[in-house]
């Protein structure tokens, strides 16, 4: 069996982008209540963001002409594989202070592991992020584990 991860590839884990600066408004809490159709009114209101409320918010827009064939944009925090279709993964959260208006949060992502999975479709190459949601003050907001498959 061919490993695909090479010395490369593995030189990777452990590489960060810069943390994004991410200021909360009210206005974009109550856009993305409704668009989700949250039912709880602090929600609603603006007071709290619900939990899925950060995902994406590391990712810049990108024009239309700049996605990939799949739909994607490419991804700086992506090493080239030798394997080129992205799917995702799974990701797990865990939230320990609430998202309120007016609060500046940093975005930090990182690669924690690269694995590779043989099986009966294949091979598979398997990419960890971790993303750290923390206030400027440093309290930690969110923890996330976000995993991409490649085959």
């Amino acid at each position: 069996m061919t490993q695909l991860i090479t010395d490369e590839i593995r030189t990777w884990i452990g590489r960060a982008e810069q943390p994004i600066r991410f200021e909360v408004s009210r206005r974009d809490i109550v856009k993305y209540s409704l668009a989700t159709e949250q039912c709880d009114e602090k929600y609603l209101r603006g007071d709290e963001a619900p939990p899925m409320f950060l995902f994406g918010a590391d990712r810049p827009p990108t024009a239309i002409q700049d996605l990939g064939p799949d739909g994607l944009r490419q991804d700086p925090l992506l090493p080239d594989l030798p394997l080129k279709r992205v799917m995702a993964g799974g990701v797990k959260q865990r939230h320990f202070h609430p998202i309120r208006p007016g609060d500046v949060l940093l975005i930090a992502r990182s690669i924690t592991d690269i694995y590779e999975k043989h099986g009966s479709s294949g091979a598979l190459i398997f990419v960890v992020y971790n993303i750290s949601v923390t206030t400027e003050d440093g309290v930690l907001v969110m923890q996330q584990t976000q995993s991409r498959i490649v085959r």
